[in-house]
């Protein structure tokens, strides 16, 4: 029922439609217009106060679509996230064969603009058809890619409290996504004593040099990067590093930002808690002429928990039921990275994660596949209208 060519072309506009974290209103405001056009009532959109509660200047909260039921049943809910990373930055999509690519030297933005396009297909071939379907709850959320922090906002009450979820960000439609990994931020500010680095370098703490110990220390006891202790794994990265202001001035700060992941929450402790050590333990090594030392500012925050589905719960079976249906051979799958799920669940909705053809996020080889998506439409159809 899905009409194909007006499918693609929903996801053709939106992928020219630039939308950065905290930036998403030019799309948010483009979902709106599509989903009125095709037959939602006013009254059935809204937005969340997400943006307010996330600060930083963000433009708009989430977007809440609600579609009254015309058979009863449990709400069902279907997300994705209309934020896209920095590299999708002047993208221009194009069509080459069965897949949808950039023009130039830039990411796509098929992740997760597949998602927001597949949720408009299915909204308006739920209306346009006339199909039974129980009450549904569609949400395009803000700031997935920095932290998922629009999910993280998200009430489950505003959503009319659904009793499972579909999330859209993935590409092959048979893979059903059932766990993800947990992630902590973090922030070290470290502080040095600043000299002058030709006169009198003796009397400076570096900053730099504290950093550049405290990263070597995670690297030599195995912290850094891809993480395998046993059977526990994980990984970290150290990110943005601001420090210095001139060649002749010992370093007296530098600030930076990092990660750490693991599908064990315990573990995850362990890796975050190895920095701060680590760092802490670099400050206190560095001193000057005088036995002044540097210090440490290490904050922590985590930004979202891991989680792990049973096989067998309602919304699992369910989804492997659809995705049959379809001819497809369904894959569960734990994913490495975080997903609006992972905020979903904890909030007491069991959600799953689902494909619609993005592939390569975050790189210049990124592409739509357009049989895939067309196949996440016809997979989210299934799972809307099945009573």
């Amino acid at each position: 029922m899905i009409k194909r060519a007006l499918a693609i072309r929903h996801l053709m506009d939106l992928l020219k439609v630039p939308g950065p974290s905290g930036g998403e209103a030019a799309v948010a405001a483009l979902v709106s217009a599509k989903l009125i056009k095709g037959g939602c009532k006013k009254s059935w959109l809204s937005h969340d106060s997400a943006h307010k509660k996330i600060g930083g200047g963000y433009e708009v909260g989430n977007l809440i679509v609600k579609l009254p039921g015309t058979t009863k049943g449990p709400r069902r809910l279907f997300s994705g996230h209309m934020d896209t990373v920095p590299l999708c930055r002047g993208a221009v999509p194009v069509r080459r064969g069965n897949r949808i690519v950039p023009r130039t030297r830039t990411a796509l933005g098929g992740d997760n603009r597949t998602a927001v396009s597949c949720l408009v297909t299915i909204v308006e071939t739920l209306l346009h058809e006339k199909l039974p379907h129980p009450p549904l709850t569609f949400l395009f959320t803000v700031g997935e890619e920095v932290g998922l922090r629009g999910a993280r906002q998200v009430k489950s009450s505003d959503l009319g409290k659904p009793a499972m979820g579909f999330n859209y960000d993935g590409g092959d439609p048979a893979a059903i996504i059932i766990g993800a990994t947990g992630a902590d931020r973090w922030q070290a500010e470290v502080r040095g004593i600043s000299s002058h680095a030709g006169v009198h370098p003796e009397d400076g703490v570096s900053a730099a040099l504290i950093t550049s110990k405290a990263i070597s220390e995670i690297a030599a006891k195995g912290f850094f990067g891809d993480v395998r202790k046993g059977k526990k794994t994980g990984t970290s990265n150290v990110g943005p590093m601001q420090g210095g202001e001139a060649t002749n001035q010992v370093t007296d700060l530098m600030v930076l930002r990092g990660e750490c992941r693991s599908h064990d929450a315990a573990f995850l402790d362990r890796i975050t808690k190895t920095y701060r050590s680590s760092f802490e333990a670099a400050a206190a090594s560095v001193k000057n002429a005088a036995g002044e030392s540097g210090s440490v500012k290490f904050n922590i925050a985590r930004d979202y928990h891991s989680f792990e589905m049973k096989s067998d719960s309602p919304v699992v079976r369910r989804t492997q039921e659809a995705v049959k249906e379809l001819g497809l051979e369904p894959r569960l799958v734990i994913a490495n990275g975080g997903l609006d799920a992972n905020w979903l669940n904890r909030k007491g909705i069991p959600t799953v994660t689902l494909g619609a053809g993005q592939h390569n996020a975050h790189t210049l080889r990124e592409y739509a596949d357009i049989g895939e998506y067309l196949l996440g439409c016809e997979l989210g159809l299934s799972l809307a209208t099945t009573i």
